[in-house]
């Protein structure tokens, strides 16, 4: 028997970045209502045998592709430890994969994310960095945006000496659509607190993303 679709967690969101709004939320049936409209739209016909369930499925599937936006940004980044020795240099998660999707064509965005940081006096446990580009990812996004909002985000909570974050991705409606350009990836980069004012730290976090310190 197929799994009941149940609805996003609650009327209340995050926008994109991280503040609290209201969104008053279509209900199943309307979304599934849409689908068809779609389908009918690009030429289908939804009461064929291999379409039936497909409005079902893409709104089962959207809910998983795009739960980000009911995602707590201060649950997952909520705790931190202070218990680090003495531990101040370069934190850093390299090679993150993420999946997104743009906001302008709703097509896949397909990346890794890279996200360091200078403590001071606390650290985040290695999973949180990982929640938090999902938690961002899995919403319409540009690559621009998805970038600072990663960065902004650590960088208010854990309060460090700086945060650095890249993230290269290939975009599908470049792919896909438009120029197709099968292969072509983009880099995005922000840097917060000393990785701004200090090139050196900025060069080190480059110098260990190519595995050279």
């Amino acid at each position: 028997m197929d799994a009941v679709i149940k609805n996003f967690p609650n009327d209340v969101g995050e926008d994109q970045d991280g503040e609290s709004r209201s969104v008053a939320r279509p209900s199943e049936e309307e979304a599934k209502a849409a689908v068809e409209l779609l389908l009918r739209w690009i030429g289908e016909d939804p009461a064929r045998e291999g379409l039936l369930d497909t409005p079902k499925r893409v709104a089962r599937a959207y809910q998983e592709l795009f739960s980000g936006y009911g995602d707590s940004l201060e649950e997952i980044l909520g705790r931190t430890f202070e218990e680090v020795s003495g531990y101040d240099e370069l934190v850093l998660v390299k090679d993150i994969p993420f999946f997104s999707h743009c906001e302008h064509h709703m097509v896949p965005i397909i990346g890794k994310a890279h996200v360091g940081y200078l403590p001071d006096g606390r650290v985040l446990g290695l999973s949180k960095i990982a929640r938090v580009v999902d938690a961002f990812g899995r919403r319409l996004q540009t690559q621009e945006s998805l970038t600072a909002q990663i960065a902004d985000s650590i960088d208010k909570t854990l309060k460090p000496r700086g945060v650095a974050v890249m993230i290269e991705a290939e975009h599908m409606c470049m792919v896909m659509r438009g120029v197709q350009k099968i292969g072509s990836t983009t880099l995005t980069s922000t840097f917060t607190g000393v990785f701004k004012t200090e090139p050196q730290e900025q060069a080190r976090f480059m110098s260990m993303l190519r595995g050279k310190d």
